[in-house]
C-alpha cells in the first residue's frame, strides 16, 4: 500500500509538471483542480500496467494517450492542437529528465535501476524533474515568451498551415524516440538520449515559433 501511494504522488507530481510546463508554454490558463485529477487518473493506470502488468513502454504510450485525450475532453483543447501540445510537453521533459539523470550520475554516481521503480534515487530525480519543469513553465509565463496561436475551443474549424503539420507530424518520431528510453537508460550510449530528444524539441520549437510569427505579420498586414 505505502509502494501504491509513493507511485502515485510522485508518478503524479511529474504528470501535473507537464501539464503546466504544456500551458504556460502555449499560454493556455492554469486550472490546478484539473490537473491534479487528470495527474491522479494518469498515475493510477501507469501503476496498474508498469507494476502489476510490467508492461514499461506499453506504459509510456498509454501516458500519452491519456494525456492528449485530459487536454482534448478535460481542457477542451481541439484535438489537433492537444496532440502538438502532448507531444511537445514529452520531448521537452524527456531532455530535461536524462539530462539531470546524465549530471547527477557523473558528479555522485547516483544510478537508477529501472526495474525498481520505487527507490530513492528514483523518487529523487521525479522530484528533481518536476521542480525544473514547474520553474521553467514559470519563467516562460513570468516572461511571456510561449507560443499563443492555439484556439481556446476544442469545435472551431482549423486550416492548419505547413508549420503546423509539421509539428503534427513530429509526434511520430516523439512516440518512437520515447517509447524506446528504456534501451538506453543503462547503455553506454545514455549519453546520447538528451541529444536526440533535443533535436526534435527544436523542431517542436521551431515550427512553433515560425507559425506564431506567421500570424503576427498576417494581423498586421
Amino acid at each position: 500500500m505505502i509502494d501504491f501511494i509513493l507511485f502515485i504522488i510522485f508518478s503524479g507530481l511529474e504528470t501535473y509538471a507537464m501539464f503546466f510546463l504544456a500551458f504556460k508554454i502555449f499560454k493556455i490558463d492554469i486550472y490546478h483542480k484539473e490537473m491534479m485529477f487528470a495527474s491522479f487518473i494518469m498515475g493510477f493506470f501507469s501503476y496498474s500496467i508498469r507494476i502489476n502488468y510490467e508492461l514499461f513502454q506499453l506504459d509510456i504510450l498509454t501516458q500519452y494517450a491519456l494525456m492528449l485525450c485530459f487536454m482534448w475532453l478535460l481542457f477542451r483543447i481541439h484535438p489537433f492542437y492537444a496532440s502538438i501540445l502532448t507531444g511537445m510537453v514529452y520531448q521537452t521533459y524527456f531532455v530535461i529528465q536524462p539530462s539531470l539523470m546524465y549530471l547527477l550520475d557523473s558528479v555522485i554516481n547516483m544510478s537508477l535501476n529501472t526495474s525498481e521503480p520505487i527507490t530513492i534515487n528514483i523518487i529523487t530525480m521525479q522530484i528533481l524533474s518536476a521542480l525544473t519543469a514547474i520553474l521553467i513553465g514559470m519563467y516562460v509565463g513570468h516572461k511571456r515568451i510561449g507560443f499563443d496561436f492555439v484556439p481556446d475551443k476544442p469545435d472551431v474549424k482549423i486550416k492548419p498551415t505547413t508549420s503546423e503539420k509539421i509539428l503534427f507530424a513530429l509526434n511520430l518520431p516523439t512516440l518512437i524516440v520515447i517509447t524506446s528510453i528504456s534501451y538506453f537508460l543503462e547503455s553506454f550510449f545514455f549519453f546520447l538520449i538528451p541529444f536526440f530528444y533535443g533535436i526534435i524539441l527544436w523542431g517542436y520549437l521551431y515550427f512553433s515559433y515560425k507559425k506564431d510569427r506567421n500570424n503576427y505579420e498576417s494581423f498586421n498586414s
